[in-house]
Protein backbone atom coordinates (compact mmCIF):
# COMPACT_ATOMS: atom_id res chain seq x y z
CA UNK A 1 0.00 0.00 0.00
CA UNK A 2 1.18 3.37 -1.05
CA UNK A 3 0.30 7.37 -1.92
CA UNK A 4 1.08 8.23 -4.76
CA UNK A 5 0.25 11.68 -7.01
CA UNK A 6 -3.12 11.01 -9.40
CA UNK A 7 -0.76 11.76 -12.37
CA UNK A 8 1.09 9.04 -11.81
CA UNK A 9 -1.95 6.71 -12.05
CA UNK A 10 -4.38 8.55 -14.38
CA UNK A 11 -6.45 5.60 -15.35
CA UNK A 12 -8.00 6.00 -11.71
CA UNK A 13 -9.84 8.56 -12.77
CA UNK A 14 -13.21 6.59 -13.80
CA UNK A 15 -13.60 4.72 -10.61
CA UNK A 16 -12.83 7.94 -8.57
CA UNK A 17 -14.96 10.21 -10.22
CA UNK A 18 -17.96 7.58 -9.94
CA UNK A 19 -16.83 7.14 -5.77
CA UNK A 20 -16.94 10.75 -5.71
CA UNK A 21 -20.09 11.44 -7.37
CA UNK A 22 -21.91 8.68 -5.40
CA UNK A 23 -20.21 10.24 -1.72
CA UNK A 24 -20.74 14.20 -2.64
CA UNK A 25 -22.76 14.56 -5.49
CA UNK A 26 -25.95 15.92 -3.52
CA UNK A 27 -23.86 19.13 -3.59
CA UNK A 28 -23.18 19.58 -6.83
CA UNK A 29 -27.09 19.00 -8.23
CA UNK A 30 -27.20 18.14 -11.87
CA UNK A 31 -23.52 16.74 -12.16
CA UNK A 32 -22.36 13.67 -13.55
CA UNK A 33 -20.24 11.39 -13.18
CA UNK A 34 -18.45 12.54 -16.90
CA UNK A 35 -18.31 16.43 -15.62
CA UNK A 36 -16.48 14.80 -12.48
CA UNK A 37 -13.97 13.34 -14.63
CA UNK A 38 -13.41 16.12 -17.04
CA UNK A 39 -12.82 18.41 -13.65
CA UNK A 40 -10.44 15.62 -12.26
CA UNK A 41 -8.45 16.64 -15.36
CA UNK A 42 -6.75 19.38 -13.55
CA UNK A 43 -4.83 17.40 -11.24
CA UNK A 44 -2.86 16.10 -14.27
CA UNK A 45 -1.40 19.59 -14.88
CA UNK A 46 1.88 18.83 -12.77
CA UNK A 47 1.02 21.73 -10.38
CA UNK A 48 1.28 22.38 -6.62
CA UNK A 49 -2.15 22.99 -6.37
CA UNK A 50 -4.55 21.55 -7.50
CA UNK A 51 -3.28 17.97 -6.48
CA UNK A 52 -4.51 14.59 -5.99
CA UNK A 53 -3.01 12.07 -3.91
CA UNK A 54 -4.11 8.35 -4.27
CA UNK A 55 -3.46 5.13 -1.75
CA UNK A 56 -3.21 2.64 -4.26
CA UNK A 57 -2.78 -1.55 -3.62
CA UNK A 58 -1.15 -2.97 -6.38
CA UNK A 59 -3.43 -1.95 -9.22
CA UNK A 60 -6.46 -0.89 -7.34
CA UNK A 61 -6.73 2.68 -6.08
CA UNK A 62 -8.67 2.60 -2.19
CA UNK A 63 -8.65 6.18 -1.27
CA UNK A 64 -8.00 9.96 -2.39
CA UNK A 65 -7.32 13.46 -0.65
CA UNK A 66 -6.42 16.42 -2.57
CA UNK A 67 -4.97 20.07 -1.92
CA UNK A 68 -7.30 22.26 -3.70
CA UNK A 69 -7.35 26.92 -3.75
CA UNK A 70 -11.11 26.38 -2.75
CA UNK A 71 -13.43 23.97 -1.54
CA UNK A 72 -16.29 26.18 -0.22
CA UNK A 73 -17.95 28.90 -2.61
CA UNK A 74 -19.61 30.37 0.40
CA UNK A 75 -16.08 31.27 1.71
CA UNK A 76 -13.92 32.22 -0.89
CA UNK A 77 -11.35 34.25 1.35
CA UNK A 78 -9.91 31.17 2.89
CA UNK A 79 -6.96 29.15 0.97
CA UNK A 80 -5.97 26.83 0.66
CA UNK A 81 -8.20 23.57 1.46
CA UNK A 82 -7.76 19.81 2.05
CA UNK A 83 -10.62 17.60 -0.01
CA UNK A 84 -12.07 14.86 -1.52
CA UNK A 85 -10.91 12.58 1.24
CA UNK A 86 -12.40 9.55 0.59
CA UNK A 87 -11.45 5.60 1.32
CA UNK A 88 -13.63 2.94 -0.41
CA UNK A 89 -16.29 1.27 1.93
CA UNK A 90 -13.78 -2.14 1.57
CA UNK A 91 -10.26 -0.38 2.84
CA UNK A 92 -12.18 1.83 5.58
CA UNK A 93 -11.02 1.55 9.34
CA UNK A 94 -7.23 0.92 8.72
CA UNK A 95 -5.64 4.12 8.86
CA UNK A 96 -5.81 4.94 4.82
CA UNK A 97 -7.60 8.19 5.70
CA UNK A 98 -5.01 9.45 8.35
CA UNK A 99 -2.50 8.80 5.60
CA UNK A 100 -4.08 10.23 2.68
CA UNK A 101 -5.03 13.26 5.20
CA UNK A 102 -1.51 13.22 6.38
CA UNK A 103 0.14 13.32 3.06
CA UNK A 104 -1.51 16.30 1.95
CA UNK A 105 -0.85 18.35 5.10
CA UNK A 106 2.80 17.15 4.57
CA UNK A 107 2.35 19.04 1.11
CA UNK A 108 0.67 22.05 2.00
CA UNK A 109 3.62 22.79 5.03
CA UNK A 110 5.87 22.09 2.49
CA UNK A 111 4.92 24.57 -0.03
CA UNK A 112 4.03 27.33 2.89
CA UNK A 113 0.50 27.37 3.15
CA UNK A 114 -0.70 27.27 6.80
CA UNK A 115 -3.26 27.62 7.85
CA UNK A 116 -5.47 24.89 5.63
CA UNK A 117 -9.12 24.34 6.03
CA UNK A 118 -11.54 21.25 5.29
CA UNK A 119 -15.35 20.91 5.45
CA UNK A 120 -17.21 18.01 6.49
CA UNK A 121 -20.93 17.01 6.53
CA UNK A 122 -20.25 14.31 8.98
CA UNK A 123 -16.63 13.59 10.13
CA UNK A 124 -15.77 16.39 11.96
CA UNK A 125 -14.40 13.67 14.90
CA UNK A 126 -12.06 11.78 12.73
CA UNK A 127 -10.46 15.54 11.68
CA UNK A 128 -10.68 16.26 15.69
CA UNK A 129 -8.32 13.40 15.91
CA UNK A 130 -5.73 14.15 13.31
CA UNK A 131 -5.25 17.75 15.09
CA UNK A 132 -7.70 19.68 13.34
CA UNK A 133 -9.54 22.37 14.84
CA UNK A 134 -13.63 23.48 14.86
CA UNK A 135 -14.12 27.05 13.14
CA UNK A 136 -18.08 26.65 13.14
CA UNK A 137 -21.22 24.64 11.52
CA UNK A 138 -23.07 25.93 9.01
CA UNK A 139 -25.76 25.20 6.21
CA UNK A 140 -23.99 24.60 3.13
CA UNK A 141 -25.69 23.25 -0.26
CA UNK A 142 -28.74 22.10 1.75
CA UNK A 143 -27.22 20.41 4.14
CA UNK A 144 -25.31 20.82 7.92
CA UNK A 145 -21.72 21.22 7.17
CA UNK A 146 -18.83 21.66 9.72
CA UNK A 147 -15.71 24.06 8.61
CA UNK A 148 -12.15 23.13 10.61
CA UNK A 149 -8.56 24.09 9.87
CA UNK A 150 -5.01 22.95 11.19
CA UNK A 151 -2.13 25.19 11.70
CA UNK A 152 0.89 24.41 10.11
CA UNK A 153 3.41 26.63 11.29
Amino acid sequence: MKIINLRSAPEHIPTIAQWHHAEWGYLNPGGTVQTRIEKMQRYLRGEAMPSMYICVEGDRVLGTAALVESDMDSHPELSPWLASVYVHADYRKRGIGALLVNKVVTVAKTLGYSPLYLFTPDQEHFYKNLGWQFIAQESYRGGQATLMKIELG
